[in-house]
């Protein structure tokens, strides 16, 4: 089971080409389950709106449709992943990267994710 960071939803985006073979074997395979978390959808929102990250259509559309195309399933925000994630050692000042983390840890899930921080964390397995 995989949680995609919000990074790794904007590689599926292009194919996801930037991903590494296994990484899209992975994904792929009979069975595979993939989640997001809903703070994905607000972090892209930011993104957008402020001019860092270009999409085909604003991101309303985009998102959700992205989460059809590839069978991501959406994953709230509790306050028990709110919690656990302000418990996080300061190793990634980034919140959205903190409750994404919070999210991987709370449903025993594997982060797909491009950032260099996010596998310092312990107990956490990530892929790219």
């Amino acid at each position: 089971m995989i949680l995609l960071d919000t990074c790794g939803l904007i590689a599926l985006q292009d194919s996801g080409r930037a991903l590494s073979e296994a990484t899209r074997i992975l994904l792929e395979a009979p069975g595979s389950q993939v989640f997001i978390s809903a703070i994905s959808a607000f972090e892209i929102g930011q993104k957008h709106n402020s001019g860092k990250l270009i999409l085909p259509q604003v991101p309303a559309i985009w998102f959700p449709a992205m989460l059809r195309q590839h069978h991501v399933r959406e994953l709230p925000v509790t306050s028990s992943i709110s919690l656990t994630a302000s418990a996080l050692p300061l190793l990634h000042k980034d919140p959205f990267d903190r409750l994404i983390i919070a999210t991987a840890k709370e449903h025993g899930l594997q982060i797909l994710t491009s950032d260099q921080v996010i596998p310092t964390y312990p107990n956490l397995i990530t892929l790219w």
